[in-house]
């Protein structure tokens, strides 16, 4: 049996995975967990052969949560295909990328692939990121917009990253340049379509 640990913070979607998925004769749903900051835990006390995560969770990220499990099955379930995340999920050792309106019976193939030692990509989702190019955000600029994102002020977003104010002016200007943004809003509107922040 193929144990697997489902972690998504949203509820019916949850569950009617993990109905789907008992279905399967060689796959078992051990735990099912509704935040991302719950999934280190879980993954300690059930040791799950796979764990499917969303990307939007309460707690923390999808992608965040795959960064702190280095040497685990992990494969991203979301509706957010942004190229950028698809990206950020490989570069942390992620070994599948599934949308969730795949099929059952892809989420289960996809799942024994990644079990096995494979990745498992959805093909359109990954000819979007191959398509989209990598961020031309530096770290501290993305860093900054994704502060400034949440509704951060400059000094907020100074005080976090232990930066000036004016340094910091400088990222997000610096930012709104390389995104062809008019603005902020515009820039950080663009950087999430395409996962980058």
């Amino acid at each position: 049996m193929i144990r697997v640990l489902l972690a998504d913070d949203e509820h019916l979607i949850r569950e009617a995975i993990a109905t789907l998925l008992g279905l399967e004769p060689d796959i078992e749903v051990v735990a099912q967990v509704a935040r991302g900051d719950l999934v280190e835990p879980a993954v300690r006390e059930h040791r799950p052969d796979v764990v499917v995560l969303d990307i939007e969770m309460p707690g923390m990220d999808g992608l965040s949560v795959a960064e702190s499990l280095p040497g685990h099955a992990v494969l991203m379930l979301t509706s957010f295909g942004r190229p950028g995340y698809l990206r950020r999920a490989l570069a942390a050792g992620v070994r599948g990328f599934v949308p969730k309106d795949a099929s059952s019976a892809e989420l289960a193939a996809a799942i024994r692939k990644v079990h096995a030692g494979g990745r498992y990509l959805d093909p359109e989702m990954a000819a979007s990121a191959m398509m989209a190019g990598e961020s031309p955000l530096t770290e501290r600029e993305r860093d900054a917009l994704a502060l400034a994102a949440r509704g951060a002020s400059v000094g907020e977003i100074a005080g976090a990253l232990h930066l000036s104010e004016g340094t910091v002016r400088n990222y997000l200007s610096s930012a709104i340049t390389k995104l062809g943004a008019a603005n902020r809003i515009t820039a950080i509107r663009a950087a999430q379509e395409k996962g980058w922040i």
